[in-house]
């Protein structure tokens, strides 16, 4: 497909993911990397109790609140 049928076809709303490889699609910056954390039991408690409140999993609120320490860390 020609870049101006792939412009053409976005423009008008149609979907374009079929002339994608998807394969081998990248996010830069958004790598994942394995780490191991030790949390003392208390912890681990409080982090499952927040996170069952919040509906999602301990590593996703894990992951959020380090987020936002982080920005706030960079200003």
């Amino acid at each position: 497909m020609k870049a101006s049928e792939f412009d053409k076809r976005f423009d008008d709303g149609e979907s374009v993911v079929d002339a994608l490889d998807l394969s081998r699609a990248r996010r830069p910056g958004q790598e994942q990397k394995r780490v191991n954390v030790d949390f003392p039991v208390w912890m681990i408690t409080a982090l499952d109790n927040e996170a069952r409140r919040l509906g999602v999993t301990r590593q996703s609120i894990i992951k959020m609140w380090l987020a936002e320490r982080l920005q706030v860390a960079r200003q």
